[in-house]
């Protein structure tokens, strides 16, 4: 869009702008166009430069490692923080993923199963190969919502729907 913008509009204007500056012998018209090209290429050079800040992050699978926690943002606040205490999990260099049921800083019971990633967009995909018996939580892999310094791991679980997990250390809450 932005060439077809440029070959049809930009560069007729400067053009006629040019021939209008030569026949008219004015140099209004050549100032016209110089300060026009230079506001154009500033602003592409700065949009270059700031595009890494707008632009969601391209995820590798060093990215996935890392201990998870539920992200309360999502819920009400007594079933967030339910969902908090309860649930977390923690994915492992040695790609092995440890899923913890809680009762607080308790861990009850611990899933364990085989981590990787495909790559089937830009972004690399996370997948989950859990031992048996398995979490209901993990019967499917999560979904990655990648933001733009971050991501988010939903698990759609049969019995609480979604369920979003967020890079983090558990700690207590009150």
């Amino acid at each position: 869009m932005a060439g077809i913008f440029f070959i049809f509009i930009l560069l007729p204007i400067s053009l006629i702008l040019l021939i209008t500056a030569g026949i008219t012998n004015k140099k209004i018209f050549a100032q016209v166009v110089l300060y026009f090209w230079l506001f154009v290429i500033i602003i592409s050079i700065l949009g270059e430069i700031s595009r890494p800040l707008f632009e969601k992050k391209v995820l590798e699978k060093s990215d996935f490692y890392g201990e998870y926690i539920i992200d309360r943002n999502y819920f009400s606040p007594k079933q967030a923080d339910w969902q908090y205490n309860n649930f977390r999990f923690e994915i492992k260099e040695n790609d092995s993923i440890y899923f913890y049921v809680t009762d607080g800083k308790v861990i009850n019971e611990t899933y364990k199963g085989k981590f990787s990633t495909r790559k089937t967009f830009t972004s690399e995909r996370p997948k989950l190969e859990m031992l048996f018996p398995n979490h209901h939580i993990l019967t499917t892999n999560p979904t990655v919502y990648r933001e733009i310094w971050d991501f988010i791991l939903v698990f759609n679980s049969p019995k609480f729907n979604n369920m979003y997990f967020r890079k983090g250390e558990w700690k207590e809450i009150n």
